[in-house]
């Protein structure tokens, strides 16, 4: 069954190009050109991967993304006309699992789509039913789900994946840069603060107090790591 992929733009000739494309790689495509539209599309007909546009009618891609993420993890790719950095980094706060900056080469676009996909998709064999349990914090690999004290926490996927590197290797130091090229991949040209931004995001869902944080620790001036049992 092909991957299903919901296009998020209100540019009528990019719309069109991309659904193109992508529907010769094999993509099954379909659009929407405002925010309403989207979170309508997305919560309701079964979606693959997101490629949503930073600026929409109605109601913009970030707000689209937060509405998504309180009821789905489905990956998002933020496409932006924004140069700046902060477009970017809010646009990873808000919940999506990658970017791009308007305007793209299709190959790169390809090339995310399928990291994006393969990081969301695969499970590694060797983890299956595997659970990690510390105290209150529960994790399991093969639902890809995360409770703390009984609570479902509503990770992201790239977010799920940092939690997942850190903490099946309790007392691992890994530098940002280590976990850029682990967690992002080679094909992403992101930069250090994407994984503090995370690293936040996760203190936030995961810990009772996110400035004294029990689970995700830093080690100044090296990275952070996972606390041991």
């Amino acid at each position: 069954m092909a991957n299903r992929i919901l296009i998020v733009d209100d540019e009528p000739l990019l719309v069109k190009g991309l659904k193109y494309s992508l529907e010769q790689d094999g993509y099954e495509i379909i659009t929407a050109t405002d925010g309403e539209e989207a979170v309508e599309k997305a919560l309701n007909e079964k979606v693959d991967l997101i490629l949503l546009d930073l600026m929409l009618p109605k109601m913009d891609g970030l707000e689209v993304c937060q509405k998504i993420r309180q009821d789905q993890q489905t990956p998002i790719i933020m496409l932006t006309a924004k140069g700046e950095d902060i477009s970017k980094i809010l646009g990873l706060e808000y919940g999506a699992d990658d970017y791009l900056t308007k305007p793209f080469n299709i190959l790169e676009l390809k090339a995310r789509i399928k990291a994006v996909m393969r990081r969301f998709q695969n499970t590694d064999q060797s983890s299956i039913d595997r659970v990690i349990k510390i105290d209150d914090f529960k994790m399991n690999t093969l639902g890809r789900k995360v409770t703390i004290r009984d609570e479902d926490i509503n990770l992201t996927a790239k977010e799920f994946d940092l939690l997942l590197l850190l903490a099946s290797n309790q007392g691992k130091v890994y530098a940002r840069e280590e976990l850029l090229e682990i967690i992002w991949g080679y094909e992403y040209f992101g930069d250090l603060r994407t994984v503090d931004v995370h690293v936040r995001r996760l203190r936030e869902k995961i810990e009772k107090n996110s400035s004294h944080p029990e689970y995700i620790l830093t080690k100044w001036g090296v990275g952070y790591y996972f606390r041991n049992k």
